[in-house]
């Protein structure tokens, strides 16, 4: 009886364990449905944040853009101070400003113009100059602007006949056949164009303004013609650059005209030139394969090419091939962290960047004694602790949970952190520069012009345009006067055979040229 009893009391006990095993299992799914989702709920929450934070990020970048476009006064170029010719054939280099003597401001004096003295004397009705006598002479200053002059010269050809022989002779040769333009006149439309910027119809109305009546077929013509003669000067200037051990490399995009797919209705295409400056020999050589930006471009044109390239960041660049010593820019690198100044974070790295220009500026080789050798051993001496806090700085900001990888600042450390072997490099010679400055002053010839003349006209067009940039900048490396150059080598290059070789018109390049 008793044995029974406990069985009943255990069943019993077993049962009501069941009953609350089934009542937990039943809450377990509960609370597990309830987990997932939550879970959902978090993962949408997430996605969520994250789509809005790229949002930001792009409005941010969006406003940081038309910032700088409001800020951005003027792409003005600074002209260098060169010796200026006076009217008599001296050289004189440019003095010293002369003081007023009212408040000692200081004026230039316009020693390179064309002097044309006056002699002024006393119109009062009682002055006899024959029988006065002079005391002293002042000198009162006036300048006047002649608007640009234009000359028609006309040969007359004469011809003679002497013991049964005729004697004739010829004109001056013009560089363009069927012509009768000078090279100056090409010249001087070819500055108007290609170093201040003004579009061929502005040029035309220029012209005719100032009593020169000329249509822009004729213009357009007389421009292609010469960048079609300069075919041969351009390829030497090719080779020339690539034969310079240190180079650096842009790229800037142009408007283009295609009528490829539809005459009535022609495309205008965002497309590229690409940019080479030759840092030893100071020639600039931008080429145009049809508006292509692919790497292909610059890997072809550089396939041979053993020595130095300093560029951005852009990857083609980064992957150029074996015999290729390739250097960053600091430049590009701080210039995403200057679009987040303010940020303690950032302006700490602004400021090592600063200091290594600080540094840099203290010393220039040429001036006073200061060789490459010693440049390189000052940056040695001045770069190691500099770069080592700023790599520190840059592993610190791209492993904090406060920059999440789609911040701006974790891009702009990412970025330096990348190009950092690049950067390092810079260090090996006291040659190399900090940054790509030198060809980024170029492109700004070409920015200018895209804001006035907006498209060209055509691909063959974008090919002539580079080949009269790449002569007009390489002047300016050169402080040479690109009218002066260019109305000097038209008629010299028109004038040489169809089979000169290309080592002579290597020395009609800028580096080579002196003026005559």
């Amino acid at each position: 009886m008793a044995g029974s009893r406990m069985e009943e009391i255990l069943a019993a006990q077993l049962e009501a364990v069941n009953a609350f095993n089934k009542q937990l299992l039943a809450q377990i799914e509960t609370l597990s449905a309830t987990v997932k989702s939550m879970e959902g709920t978090i993962a949408s929450l997430q996605e969520a944040l994250l789509q809005k934070d790229e949002s930001l990020t792009k409005s941010a970048n969006k406003i940081r853009g038309i910032s700088k476009l409001i800020s951005n006064k003027s792409e003005k170029q600074s002209q260098p101070r060169q010796e200026q010719e006076t009217a008599s054939g001296k050289v004189k280099p440019k003095a010293d400003l002369k003081a007023r003597k009212n408040n000692g401001a200081k004026r230039d004096m316009h020693y390179e113009l064309e002097e044309v003295v006056k002699d002024v004397y006393p119109d009062d009705t009682e002055f006899d100059i024959r029988t006065a006598i002079q005391i002293g002479i002042r000198e009162s200053i006036r300048y006047r602007m002649v608007p640009m002059k234009f000359q028609k010269i006309v040969y007359r050809l004469h011809t003679y006949r002497q013991d049964e022989r005729i004697y004739s002779c010829k004109a001056s040769q013009a560089p363009l056949q069927n012509s009768s333009f000078d090279g100056s006149f090409i010249a001087g439309m070819a500055q108007l164009r290609y170093i201040y910027s003004m579009p061929v119809e502005r040029i035309v109305r220029y012209f005719n303004d100032n009593g020169f009546h000329v249509n822009k077929a004729t213009a357009n013509g007389l421009l292609s013609k010469t960048a079609d003669m300069f075919e041969n000067l351009y390829t030497a200037l090719g080779r020339a650059v690539l034969e310079d051990d240190y180079i650096s490399c842009d790229e800037t995009y142009y408007k283009v005209m295609d009528r490829a797919d539809n005459a009535d209705a022609p495309n205008i295409n965002k497309e590229y030139i690409w940019a080479i400056s030759a840092m030893n020999l100071n020639l600039a050589y931008y080429f145009y394969e049809n508006g292509s930006r692919q790497g292909a471009v610059i890997y072809k044109k550089l396939e041979k090419y053993k020595g130095t390239v300093q560029s951005d960041g852009y990857a083609p660049y980064k992957s150029l091939g074996d015999g290729i010593l390739r250097l960053s820019c600091f430049q590009h690198c701080k210039r995403k962290f200057l679009d987040i100044r303010d940020n303690p974070d950032a302006d700490s790295i602004i400021e090592l960047i600063n200091q290594l220009y600080r540094q840099e500026h203290q010393h220039r080789i040429g001036v006073d004694g200061w060789t490459r050798d010693d440049n390189l051993k000052w940056r040695r001496k001045y770069s190691k602790d500099i770069m080592k806090a700023l790599k520190v700085a840059l592993k610190r900001i791209v492993s904090s949970p406060e920059y999440p990888p789609k911040s701006l600042m974790y891009a702009a450390a990412n970025y330096m952190l990348g190009e950092w072997k690049g950067l390092e490099n810079i260090f090996t010679s006291g040659l190399y520069k900090l940054d790509t400055n030198t060809i980024e002053r170029l492109n700004r010839y070409i920015s200018l012009s895209r804001r006035n003349s907006l498209f060209f006209g055509s691909h063959r067009g974008a090919e002539r345009g580079v080949i009269f940039y790449s002569l007009a900048c390489s002047c300016r490396l050169n402080n040479i006067n690109f009218f002066e150059y260019l109305s000097d080598v038209i008629n010299n290059a028109a004038a040489l055979p169809p089979d000169t070789s290309l080592e002579k018109y290597r020395d009609l390049l800028p580096d080579m040229w002196t003026k005559k």
